[in-house]
């Protein structure tokens, strides 16, 4: 591989002397008719591509848009359903408290009567000590 990655390089350089070359040879040997030449070119090339992307380009434009749309629209689906999974967890939730409230009162209510049934006969009980009913 090391072999081919200096081949590659060999090549690259070849064609770019080859490339300076043919435009000083159309040049006559002038730098700067020379560089003018490529800027001219390659401004040629620039306008050539131009004219060709503005199609593809609205194309792509097109396409990414639409594919944001159906990405949106999924991502807004998803959003909806987590929240409508949220807003049925949170009334099973409420539903669960109310139930634990109610199961917590009837509790405290029963252990309350049991204290007071048990006051009770402990004050009837001590009240029979003291000759009451």
């Amino acid at each position: 591989m090391a072999q081919r990655k200096s081949n590659t390089a060999l090549y690259l350089g070849v064609a770019a002397a080859g490339g300076v070359g043919y435009y000083l040879y159309t040049a006559g040997g002038s730098p700067k008719v020379a560089e003018k030449q490529f800027e001219a070119d390659v401004s040629k090339a620039s306008a050539k591509v131009q004219e060709q992307i503005p199609g593809r380009t609205n194309q792509a434009q097109k396409e990414g848009e639409k594919w944001a749309s159906v990405a949106g629209a999924k991502v807004d689906s998803a959003v909806e359903k987590g929240r409508a999974e949220l807003a049925k967890a949170e009334g099973k939730l409420d539903q669960y408290r109310k139930e634990a409230s109610a199961d917590t009162m009837k509790k405290i209510d029963q252990a309350d009567k049991k204290i007071e049934e048990k006051a009770a006969q402990a004050k009837s009980g001590i009240s029979s000590w003291f000759g009451g009913k």
